[in-house]
């Protein structure tokens, strides 16, 4: 549960970058996370992007019922360059801390994909878990930089045409790609900040390596229709990121949903270390 609330700005949207950037703006969101209704966590984003460069920056927290069963909290964050209209990565770190165990995980990426990686505790050997290998490590984005929608054209980027894309993404972890497809259109509103249009894809979760393929939850998340998100744009930019998310399981929907979402155009001033307030 504490995974899932650290990454789920992220993972649980889980996208990538795609070609022009156009980019030259800063977001400032906060996240309440729900299962079946009921709160269970926190997060917040901060993204900066210009022309050369972006930092993006998460954190999050178990909050009610579930902090008292098990207390959790941590961070995560990425950087990276945009050159000929694209995101490389460049590094990616994550820590989480519950009252069970430590977690965290350091991903180096250069052009060629993962040049370094340390994750903590180690993934165990196991004879039923699909190998991870070099090729699974290229060719990808780290979770966080994954949230970062670029929508090429000039056209509208809030369209059908964000959601045509298959993201390939690699988390320290387990190498899987998300299947997105056009929903609708739909107006969401924050408590602070944008109320506006989204456009709403459509997520099917692809499994590649890393996962063990007779898990009842890897089966149910691949058969799984009902997972959705909903995207919003950076001023400024031709980026999208997720303002809600949604995903049905077996004790009800969680959830993801912008309680603020404030942004702004950057023009003419360069990205700085982004951090992300305590959600």
């Amino acid at each position: 549960m504490m995974r899932l609330c650290l990454t789920a700005v992220t993972v649980l949207a889980g996208f990538g970058a795609a070609t022009v950037a156009h980019a030259d703006g800063r977001l400032e969101a906060r996240y309440r996370m729900s299962l079946g209704g009921l709160e269970v966590g926190r997060a917040a984003l901060v993204i900066e992007v210009d022309d050369n460069s972006y930092i993006a920056s998460g954190s999050g927290r178990l909050t009610g019922v579930v902090q008292a069963v098990s207390p959790g909290k941590g961070t995560a964050g990425a950087r990276g360059v945009v050159a000929r209209g694209t995101l490389g990565p460049r590094a990616f770190a994550m820590e989480a801390e519950s009252d069970k165990k430590k977690e965290a995980i350091r991903l180096v990426m250069n052009g060629g994909g993962v040049a370094q990686m340390a994750v903590m505790p180690p993934v165990g050997a196991s004879p039923d878990r699909v190998p991870v290998t070099d090729k699974d490590k290229k060719g990808i984005f780290d979770p966080m930089t994954a949230a970062l929608i670029m929508v090429p054209g000039t056209d509208e980027p809030l369209s059908a045409k964000a959601c045509e894309r298959t993201l390939s993404i690699f988390d320290g972890r387990q190498r899987y790609d998300l299947v997105l497809s056009f929903e609708r259109m739909e107006a969401v509103k924050a408590e602070k900040g944008y109320a506006g249009p989204s456009v709403v894809c459509r997520v099917a979760y692809r499994p590649v390596s890393g996962h063990k393929p007779n898990r009842t939850a890897v089966k149910y998340m691949m058969a799984n229709k009902e997972m959705y998100v909903w995207l919003a744009p950076v001023a400024g930019t031709r980026m999208l990121v997720p303002f809600r998310a949604a995903v049905t399981t077996a004790i009800g929907v969680a959830a993801l949903e912008a309680e603020s979402f404030e942004t702004e155009p950057m023009v003419g001033r360069k990205a700085s270390p982004a951090k992300a307030a305590a959600p």
